[in-house]
């Protein structure tokens, strides 16, 4: 499935021609796909071989079949349109199943594989896994790139419209389509600063409570969460100072101050790598379903189901991390 100079010629685009409604291109579904990933005509060039001259006669055809402009500039770069955003799923879909069906199955060679690959999740996947993703990629199949995108403050069905091809972490995806793989129940841990007063003796809920300022994590800059609720049940209050929007970046705060943070089970190894201290929260705090989340046309694709892979062994070697 590769758009090439003869099959992408600035030619006429009339009845008879290619993006006419007499016939359909499907070279322009492969560019169309690349383009919106790229975003860039001087990148989808180079992703299909083609100079830019003929990939931008390319979005030319495009714009004309669908009779949208497609990309649009913003400042310095390039766009997708509603329109395009719209579409952009149900395309890498159909080229997608195309790869599928003219490719030998279950015995493709990763390594002759071109594609990018999208992870959604929170931060600390990246800080802790990306190395291991990259190397491992490079290693088994080179061809493919690994973009991580970070949660947004706003809830959108990235799965379904094909922003992200893998969702990892606590899965917030609830399209019913969308599957779930959920590996293990995680659950809260506290962190400090190595020599925190918190530390010494015996540590009960009122000491947590009210010996120590909070931090929150929390994508939405929400200033409570399940532990306030707790606590209230116990009649007992904190102080939240603050919230940022990650983990890792809460950790470098936690590194320098007073303050108590909490990370889950999972990630302690990035916490540990910044001489912090984890333990036990004297509370019982809900758990938390770690997994992946994928939408059902990446089902039989080989690349899809190697990143899978990869993804459930590189979170599998973190679950036996523990506070301390």
């Amino acid at each position: 499935m590769r758009v090439t100079q003869s099959a992408s010629p600035g030619g006429s685009g009339g009845p008879g021609g290619p993006g006419g409604p007499g016939s359909l291109d499907l070279n322009l579904l492969v560019a169309l796909d690349v383009l919106l990933e790229e975003q860039s005509v001087q990148g989808a060039a180079h992703r299909l071989h083609l100079s830019e001259p003929a990939m931008s006669r390319t979005l030319g055809r495009i714009r004309k079949a669908l009779g949208d402009p497609v990309l649009v500039r913003a400042g310095r770069r390039m766009v997708p349109t509603p329109r395009a955003l719209a579409v952009r799923a149900e395309v890498s879909a159909v080229v997608e199943r195309a790869r599928a069906l003219f490719a030998p199955g279950r015995d493709t060679d990763l390594r002759t594989v071109s594609r990018t690959l999208t992870i959604i999740g929170h931060d600390s996947f990246p800080a802790l896994y990306g190395a291991r993703l990259l190397a491992r990629a490079a290693a088994e199949a080179p061809g493919i790139r690994v973009r991580f995108l970070a949660e947004s403050h706003v809830d959108t069905p990235y799965l379904r419209q094909g922003t992200a091809d893998l969702e990892v972490g606590v899965v917030d995806s609830t399209a019913p389509e969308v599957h779930v793989d959920t590996l293990h129940e995680d659950r809260m841990v506290g962190v400090v600063r190595d020599g925190h007063p918190l530390l010494e003796g015996e540590l009960t809920p009122e000491r947590f409570a009210v010996d120590a300022d909070h931090l929150i994590v929390s994508r939405r800059g929400k200033l409570h969460g399940p532990v306030d609720t707790r606590l209230a049940e116990l009649g007992l209050k904190r102080r939240v100072v603050g919230t940022v929007g990650t983990f890792p970046a809460s950790l470098f705060v936690l590194r320098d101050t007073d303050l108590v943070g909490l990370i889950s089970l999972w990630s302690v190894p990035l916490a540990h790598s910044l001489g912090l201290v984890t333990f036990d929260v004297p509370l019982q705090l809900p758990g938390l379903a770690v997994g992946l989340a994928w939408h059902p046309r990446h089902d039989a694709d080989p690349a899809h189901a190697w990143l899978r892979a990869c993804v459930r062994e590189l979170l599998a070697e973190g679950m036996s991390a523990g506070p301390g």
